[in-house]
């Protein structure tokens, strides 16, 4: 695996949660830093092998913003 994709979203009580895409990891953090760590962390231990950890993990932040017309 070359590249781990992370939806990043920001929680509602505070802070940020993380979903990998094609595999069953998830994470939160308090800051985008501690999620960054998380994230990192959290991939080490579902990949067992080194060989078989990818070599790019993206943090893809999504942001929804809601108003009124």
């Amino acid at each position: 695996m070359n590249e781990l994709i992370f939806i990043v979203e920001e929680d509602p009580s505070g802070g940020y949660t993380a979903k990998a895409l094609g595999a069953a990891i998830f994470t939160e953090g308090g800051t985008r830093e501690e999620l960054s760590a998380n994230v990192r962390e959290a991939v080490e231990v579902y990949f067992e092998k080194p060989s078989e950890m990818p070599k790019l993990i993206r943090l893809h932040h999504v942001h929804d913003e809601v108003f009124a017309i």
